[in-house]
């Protein structure tokens, strides 16, 4: 039987996002209760889009108290990592055009991310590779506060990388 893909997206959380601190942000809002969870039914991307724009209203309108963040998991559309790096064009435009540019942002993440000028099968693309394709709604203040309160977050995204090179495949797979 398939992994239900909303379980799958919370135990990467738990074990990669948090587990190995990939977020160091992650944690608390988890622990609180905060991360909703969203299974997109999309097949289409103009059904995805139409599903991010409810989300960030719901976002929008939800104190970030009951929820701070969103998970909208879609294992139905864009599979292909190309066709999802350019939906997130279409993502940003949603933002844009529900007047919500500096309240919420999109981040990404997919089972084939891959960073620009990485190979494809470098390990540090792990830092952002989900279940199952995902868009993560971030509140902007949320983000901001976080930023401020971390000692020096510009080395978040090295420090990952070396996790990851220290794990290695082997370590990543043993994880799941």
């Amino acid at each position: 039987m398939p992994d239900d893909p909303i379980e799958a997206t919370r135990r990467w959380v738990e074990r990669a996002v948090i587990g190995l601190n990939l977020c160091p942000f992650a944690k608390a809002v988890q622990a609180r209760g905060q991360v909703r969870y969203v299974l997109s039914e999309a097949t289409t991307p103009e059904a995805l889009l139409e599903d991010l724009g409810r989300e960030l209203l719901h976002l929008r309108d939800t104190p970030p108290e009951e929820v701070d963040t969103t998970l909208i998991v879609h294992p139905g559309v864009l599979g292909d990592f190309l066709d999802y790096n350019d939906f997130l064009e279409a993502a940003d435009a949603l933002v844009a055009e529900l007047d919500l540019e500096g309240v919420l942002q999109v981040a990404s993440f997919h089972p084939d991310y891959r960073f620009a000028d990485s190979h494809p099968d470098d390990i540090g693309n792990h830092t952002n590779r989900s279940p199952h394709p995902t868009l993560h709604l971030l509140r902007e203040d949320s983000v901001a506060r976080a930023v401020a309160a971390y000692p020096d977050p510009s080395a978040i995204t090295d420090r990952n990388i070396q996790t990851l090179r220290t794990l290695g495949r082997d370590g990543w797979q043993k994880l799941f």
